[in-house]
């Protein structure tokens, strides 16, 4: 009986130990070339890093080079330094840096992309490079021989000594010190050197884009939990006792708070405050959205309700989008016949009844300006509709003020309409005709579908307001 026993389980035994046996080596196998796929990715842009920053500081040498005449010249040379610095900031997210302090360089080189590309994209035969902006360039040249020198220090170091990356992102993830860590210290290196380099004027239009949005810019005492405790009681209309405040980074000028209360079912609202001045940044309801019963009309009618009851005046909307059950407009301030676009507050609306569900006004907030200037015209709408295409087909114009692509505030006449079977906005600056600004306005078929949902999951529907 022993003997017949054996004789069957001694080979199904040796058939499972071979089968995972070979299953252990197909895993180990797979992961390997997992590993030196990901290794041969994490060398090939640490070298390709290297070698832009190398041309990066070539093309700056050539840009300076040429004559300050050649603007066709200096333009061309601006626009191969922003296209190779952005390969190298690519490169850069491809590398397992995200736990290494890495970010003075990167933000160094982002500030370089972006005056490159503003300084390129300007009429240079008008606006020729200023003093200014041509001691930038031969400090970035300066700087950048130095990234660099360093880079191909720590490259050389990674080939000689067989290094691997694999290594840096296991010391990085884990929180411990790699048995070799020339790379982690060779770019802790390059960033304290970068940290280092004199402070640059970049700039307003470069400036502006790093200028963090601050409470200390809107003015106002700082306030108290228990003012936003009145200010959200009054704004949902329920009983202070029933309002929970919190205070975010506390000490810092980002601190702010936020109110939470239960409303009647299942509703939960949440507020957002700046400490200063107790600005409202977001208002939401989350609840159970029923079956849409309602179209864009009556969510624009509650909407402009409920902002002018809150203290939005002069609201125009701009836009609607439809998530499923609930309906988002995009609303604008408006100053005469200009409808103001930095100034935007976006409402959600509850398509089953109506209610208003969610508020997003930081736009709002951080860019007001109470009675700001709007200057005139130069231009007529007969004239900026010159500079459209031919094949246009405009529906609409009216004025707008808008930020460009340098954070200034410009007055452009904004057309309406569609060309190719696409749907557009073009912005024309009102004084000189540029083309500031294009926007295509998506517009699909309104959906048909009334499943209930707490949250918005798929665009269904979109249109110009």
């Amino acid at each position: 009986m022993y003997k017949r026993l054996s004789a069957i389980l001694f080979p199904i035994a040796t058939l499972l130990l071979i089968g995972a046996l070979v299953w252990g080596y197909q895993e180990n196998q797979e992961k390997n070339s997992i590993l030196i796929k990901a290794e041969n990715q994490y060398q090939r842009a640490f070298h390709d890093l290297s070698y832009h920053v190398d041309r990066l500081h070539s093309q700056l040498g050539n840009t300076l080079a040429v004559h300050s005449a050649s603007t066709g010249s200096q333009r061309k040379g601006l626009v191969n330094v922003w296209r190779i610095t952005s390969e190298a900031q690519n490169e850069i997210n491809q590398l397992p840096l995200t736990m290494l302090p890495f970010s003075k360089t990167e933000e160094f080189l982002s500030r370089i992309s972006n005056f490159s590309y503003q300084t390129a994209v300007r009429d240079l035969t008008k606006q020729p490079l200023t003093d200014n902006e041509v001691k930038n360039l031969k400090e970035l040249y300066n700087s950048s021989a130095q990234i660099s020198k360093d880079l191909q220090d720590v490259q050389d170091k990674v080939i000689s000594n067989r290094l691997r990356w694999m290594d840096v992102e296991t010391a990085l993830a884990t929180n411990k010190e790699a048995k070799d860590n020339t790379i982690i210290d060779g770019f802790k290196t390059v960033d304290k050197k970068v940290g280092e380099y004199p402070e640059l004027d970049w700039g307003p239009s470069v400036s502006s884009m790093y200028t963090k949005r601050s409470v200390k810019k809107l003015g106002g005492t700082p306030i108290t939990a228990a003012n936003i405790k009145q200010k959200a009681a009054q704004f949902i209309g329920h009983q202070n006792g029933d309002i929970k405040v919190v205070e975010n980074g506390r000490g810092t000028e980002w601190a702010s708070y936020t109110a939470k209360s239960n409303g009647k079912k299942d509703e939960t609202y949440t507020l957002d405050y700046t400490r200063n001045g107790g600005h409202l940044i977001s208002y939401s309801c989350e609840r159970t959205i029923g079956q849409r019963s309602l179209g864009y009309k009556e969510a624009r009618a509650e909407s402009e309700k409920f902002l002018k009851e809150k203290g939005y005046p002069d609201m125009t909307p701009v836009s609607y989008d439809q998530y499923d059950n609930i309906g988002s407009l995009t609303f604008v301030s408006k100053q005469g016949d200009v409808l103001i676009y930095p100034e935007k507050v976006t409402v959600r609306v509850g398509l089953d009844n109506g209610q208003v569900t969610g508020l997003q006004a930081s736009d709002y907030v951080y860019e007001r300006e109470v009675n700001q200037k709007i200057p005139k015209p130069k231009l007529t709408v007969e004239q900026a509709r010159k500079y459209l295409n031919s094949d246009f087909k405009e529906k609409y114009n009216r004025l707008s003020l808008i930020k460009n692509e340098l954070s200034d505030k410009v007055l452009t006449y904004e057309f309406g309409g569609s060309i190719n079977g696409t749907e557009y906005r073009i912005y024309i600056n009102a004084e000189n005709g540029t083309e500031e600004n294009i926007e295509e306005v998506r517009s699909n078929k309104p959906t048909n579908q009334t499943e209930n949902s707490k949250t918005p999951q798929k665009q269904k529907n979109k249109k110009q307001a």
